[in-house]
């Protein structure tokens, strides 16, 4: 049965758990209302690297958002954790693909401001390839 906030024009994600690390209060908040519009069930909001390795610790996400550039510092140590773990995640960053260092630029990158839909494809592609 399909919960009644879920956007039919989207794919739905299964009430999937999700780490998001963003610096900035209002985009976090504004990924969160995305993610819990595709049916994501859980939604962590972190703001720092710390942060999000305690999060870790405390409980696997199925898939994260990560901000590349968390108040000047790189988020690719969360990156570097969450590959070793075998979790997907997509990068967000106001840079598109040129925002991240040369060896993530295989990875899924959404470039900010983005629209729902593009966050949903991008989860949908890392998702598929777990």
């Amino acid at each position: 049965m399909s919960d009644e906030n879920e956007d039919p024009s989207y794919p739905s994600f299964g009430r999937l758990n999700v780490l998001i690390v963003e610096d900035e209060a209002i985009i976090s908040f504004l990924i969160e209302d995305v993610l819990r519009e595709l049916g994501c069930k859980v939604v962590r909001n972190v703001a720092c690297i710390e942060d999000a390795f305690a999060a870790l610790d405390e409980e696997a996400p199925d898939v994260a958002v990560l901000d590349v550039n968390l108040d000047g510092v790189e988020v690719y140590p969360v990156a570097e954790r969450l590959r070793a773990r075998g979790i997907p995640f997509v990068f967000t960053t106001g840079y598109g693909v040129d925002g991240l260092a040369p060896d993530w630029a295989d990875r899924p990158v959404v470039q900010k401001p983005f629209r729902s839909e593009s966050l949903a494809r991008a989860l949908e592609a890392v998702l598929a390839e777990a």
